[in-house]
């Protein structure tokens, strides 16, 4: 993703945006833009920035340098910017008392952009009824109805903090299909923070890594693929590919790899089979501490 702020497809737009907590940075002159029609992946490790940065672009907390999230201040024009994003935060909060077609009719009255009518299709999909309670749903169940009510918000923009941090992996792979199946049209943009990098890799279009505020990596995984080279190689070549500086030596189904910023140099590609890092390798890559990678024997 392109760098240049106030682009005409840009939904959010940063230059040089920084967010402390007293003397703490959690946001390090971020400067990026996210289009529309993508699905984000917002990856990091605890305490990198992610929630920092997407209670920022809800007008949640406010920062230096310059945001703009659908074309406005986010911090200042909180009520212009609510009319065209929906945001989940990592606890889906509903009342407990209440039941499901109760919500459904809340909802509309709260927010003029929701259909009811969409809310109930999306229901559908779901093992969750118009009669329940909240109170009788499991977790999973009400992380389900949650996203349901959301997108049946008319928005342009979805964030998404940590969604299904708790469910198991049926739960999870529900949630995204019905998150691709029903609200990803090419024009509208999701943003997803999550740990569950191995996951969503086939959902994303593009990846924004932070490490310690910083952005680190900001691509699409089409130039992921063709910017970053792995190589498996034999151990008798350990010390002739460390050589080459990888950015990460590992092992990939028993065998030593090796991951690359760019193409190694042609005698150490001639030293073993090259393949597609994935994004997990890639993020173990760039945002852990080289002395924290273990050396080859």
């Amino acid at each position: 993703m392109s760098t240049t702020i106030n682009s005409p497809d840009a939904l959010v737009s940063a230059r040089d945006f920084t967010l402390r907590y007293g003397r703490k940075v959690a946001c390090d002159h971020l400067t990026f833009q996210i289009p529309k029609g993508r699905v984000v992946g917002l990856l990091g490790h605890n305490g990198a920035g992610k929630t920092s940065l997407m209670k920022a672009m809800v007008g949640l907390q406010a920062g230096e340098g310059e945001l703009r999230v659908l074309g406005v201040d986010p911090r200042q024009q909180r009520t212009e910017l609510l009319k065209g994003l929906s945001y989940i935060p990592d606890v889906a909060v509903l009342p407990r008392w209440a039941r499901v077609h109760e919500l459904v009719t809340l909802m509309g009255g709260l927010q003029p952009q929701f259909s009811a009518e969409r809310a109930r299709a999306l229901l559908k999909r779901t093992s969750v009824g118009l009669n329940d309670k909240v109170k009788s749903l499991s977790k999973g169940m009400v992380t389900q109805l949650h996203l349901a009510l959301i997108a049946a918000i008319d928005t342009r923009l979805m964030i998404l903090d940590e969604p299904t941090l708790g469910l198991d992996v049926i739960s999870r792979k529900s949630f995204y299909e019905m998150l691709i199946d029903e609200w990803c049209d090419g024009e509208r943009t999701v943003v997803i923070s999550t740990h569950q990098v191995e996951e969503i890799e086939s959902l994303l279009s593009d990846v924004m890594m932070l490490d310690e505020g910083k952005l680190v990596l900001n691509i699409s995984l089409e130039e992921m693929d063709s910017r970053f080279v792995a190589l498996a190689h034999d151990p008798a070549a350990a010390d002739t590919v460390a050589r080459a500086h990888p950015l990460l030596r590992y092992r990939q189904q028993g065998r030593s790899a090796a991951l690359f910023d760019g193409e190694p140099p042609a005698d150490v590609q001639a030293l073993g089979q090259r393949f597609r890092p994935s994004l997990v390798d890639l993020f173990v890559a760039l945002t852990r501490k080289p002395e924290l990678q273990p050396r080859e024997a």
